[in-house]
C-alpha cells in the first residue's frame, strides 16, 4: 500500500510582492514622481502639496491592493486583448 506524499506550500512563496501594502511598482513610481515634484520646485507650498499627494495616492493604492494585489498587471493584460476574436482557426483564413 502506498501513501500519498504531502508537500506543504509555504505562504511566503505565494504572497504578492507588496511595498507598504500596495503594489511595489506603483508605489515606487509614485514615490519617484512626488520626490521629483518636491525637489524640483523647492517651495514650502509645493512640498506640502507633494506630501499630501503622496499620502492620498498611497491610501488609494492600498485600497486597490486590498481588492486585488495584482490589479495593474491584470488591467494591462486586459488592455492587450482584442475587442472581438473572429471564429476562425488560423489568422490566415478569410474573414
Amino acid at each position: 500500500m502506498t501513501t500519498l506524499r504531502h508537500i506543504p506550500i509555504r505562504r511566503s512563496l505565494n504572497r504578492p510582492n507588496l511595498l507598504l501594502g500596495a503594489e511595489r511598482e506603483l508605489m515606487l513610481l509614485t514615490g519617484m514622481m512626488t520626490f521629483a515634484l518636491i525637489f524640483v520646485a523647492l517651495t514650502p507650498v509645493i512640498m506640502g502639496l507633494g506630501l499630501l499627494l503622496w499620502l492620498v495616492v498611497i491610501a488609494l493604492l492600498r485600497l486597490m491592493a486590498k481588492a486585488d494585489p495584482e490589479l495593474s498587471k491584470v488591467y494591462l493584460r486586459h488592455v492587450k486583448y482584442q475587442e472581438y476574436y473572429w471564429p476562425y482557426s488560423t489568422p490566415f483564413t478569410d474573414k
